[in-house]
């Protein structure tokens, strides 16, 4: 099944990819930049946490182990936003293992179901597509957003996805996969 995911994500990440190449005049991401990974709850299915634990292992102990008492910390202070336990030094220590909010994150796109155009976090900070966002209004001046939904569950249900015939499981905030 990882191996079928895999190969599901490497399909992802291209058409992703494109995507930001396409939006690059409003995306600030760069390595180090991670106000994206310091406040949310990270929604991860199953089988993504499992990709992702496929990661942790690899860890040099030291990090397996800071990683751990942070998920301790956060199971007994239960937070509803936290900093993802992966980043380390504002870098993602599991990147090529990450879920797929991590990797659509940063894009803006249209929701066709709310009408309305769904921004990234970092816009509340100044970053993505800043530029184009009025913060007293909440009004987006943006031409061509992305016109695919963007959210795991419609990214893991998409004709794409059922190809590869992935069992993906239950969609749970990070923290509650621990």
């Amino acid at each position: 099944m990882l191996k079928r995911y895999q190969k599901f994500l490497e399909k992802l990440d291209k058409r992703l990819e494109s995507y930001f190449e396409e939006q690059c005049e409003f995306i600030k991401c760069k390595p180090g930049c991670s106000s994206c990974c310091e406040v949310g709850e990270y929604p991860f299915s199953r089988l993504e946490l499992e990709y992702l634990m496929s990661g942790f292992v690899e860890l040099p102990f030291g990090i397996k182990h800071n990683i751990k008492e942070e998920i301790k910390r956060l199971k007994r202070e239960k937070p509803k936003l936290y900093k993802c336990p992966f980043l380390i030094n504002n870098m993602c220590c599991v990147y090529k293992y990450r879920g797929i909010v991590c990797r659509t994150h940063g894009l803006a796109w249209y929701d066709e179901d709310e009408n309305r155009i769904r921004l990234p976090y970092c816009v509340n900070v100044g970053l993505n597509y800043a530029k184009v966002f009025d913060r007293e209004t909440g009004e987006v001046f943006l031409q061509n957003p992305i016109r695919e939904r963007l959210r795991i569950d419609s990214i893991l249900r998409s004709p794409e996805a059922e190809k590869y015939e992935l069992e993906c499981g239950e969609i749970r905030p990070l923290i509650d996969w621990f």
